[in-house]
């Protein structure tokens, strides 16, 4: 994984984790068909490794705060959801996550055709997983770090 290069850019590489389910991606593709919420946001998945996600939304107007920035919520609902999703990939099958709490940092107006983030897995217990996201807005070539966000789950 090449993280290095564009703003933004962190000098964490996140730890390689061993899954408890072989079925882990189609299982996480499972669980964002699932949530409709997520849906009618418009968010999908698009790259699926054991404690880590990346996700991405193309920007449309329903996405957009009075100002014409992404609203902030759009942007804590991406970060928390690809966290939700990096930690269910390594849980058991007939186990879920759901978050216990969430801190987010929003470090600039999102302005962008796409929003992308990167989640990994921190700290992978029994009954809390702790993981980070990573939100960009994408703009031509240029990617732009706009939210971090720290986030607890608990197993159930």
């Amino acid at each position: 994984m090449g993280h290095g290069g564009h703003e933004g850019a962190r000098a964490y590489t996140y730890e390689k984790f061993k899954p408890f389910d072989p079925n882990f991606a189609e299982r996480l593709k499972g669980v964002f068909d699932a949530a409709s919420f997520i849906t009618e946001l418009g968010l999908k998945p698009v790259s699926v490794e054991a404690g880590y996600v990346v996700t991405e939304l193309t920007v449309a107007q329903k996405h957009l705060q009075q100002n014409g920035f992404v609203h902030a919520g759009v942007l804590a609902t991406i970060a928390d959801h690809t966290a939700g999703g990096a930690a269910s990939t390594l849980i058991f099958a007939d186990k879920f996550v759901l978050t216990a709490e969430f801190k987010i940092n929003l470090l600039r107006p999102a302005k962008g055709h796409k929003i992308r983030c990167e989640s990994f897995v921190l700290k992978n217990g029994k009954t809390l997983i702790v993981a980070d996201s990573y939100v960009y807005t994408l703009t031509g070539s240029r990617q732009r770090l706009v939210a971090r966000s720290t986030v607890t789950l608990s197993v159930v």
